[in-house]
Order: C-alpha cells, then sequence, then structure tokens
C-alpha cells in the first residue's frame, strides 16, 4: 500500500525506516513542536506533525516525517 498517512501513527506502534538499510522500531512520541534531537533540529508542528522513533537494535531515537515511516506487524 506504499507509506502511511500520519494519523495512521500512534505511540507503540511498530515502524520501519531507511537509514543504513532498513530499520525497525517504536514509535515513541508524536512531535507537535520544534526541538533538538542529538543536535539535530526537528521542524514539527501541529500542521506538519513528525514521530520520535527508537531502533529495536540500537536504542537510538531519531525523528522522522509519517512519509518516512511504513508500520510493520
Amino acid at each position: 500500500m506504499g507509506n502511511e498517512t500520519e494519523l495512521e501513527f500512534k505511540v507503540g506502534d511498530r515502524v520501519e525506516w531507511h537509514g543504513p538499510g532498513k530499520i525497525r522500531g517504536r514509535i515513541r512520541q508524536r512531535l507537535i513542536a520544534p526541538m533538538e534531537i542529538k543536535g539535530h533540529h526537528v521542524a514539527a508542528s501541529d500542521e506538519t506533525p513528525q514521530y520520535l522513533v527508537v531502533s529495536d537494535a540500537s536504542g537510538e531515537e531519531a525523528a522522522h516525517k509519517p512519509s518516512a515511516l511504513r508500520k510493520v506487524d
């Protein structure tokens, strides 16, 4: 089906995204305000939310736009 819309993601959902290969993890938080994560500016807002995800493999946090995520079982 392709990428899911942002309304389909919720905290705890398992997702995957592309990094060096496919990375899987869980959504920790829906971001709706600008913030910094590991020195990177995240331009999240009510109109353009992003998601804080945690990698299953490394435990590292990252922010992604909904279009970069895909829900997995």
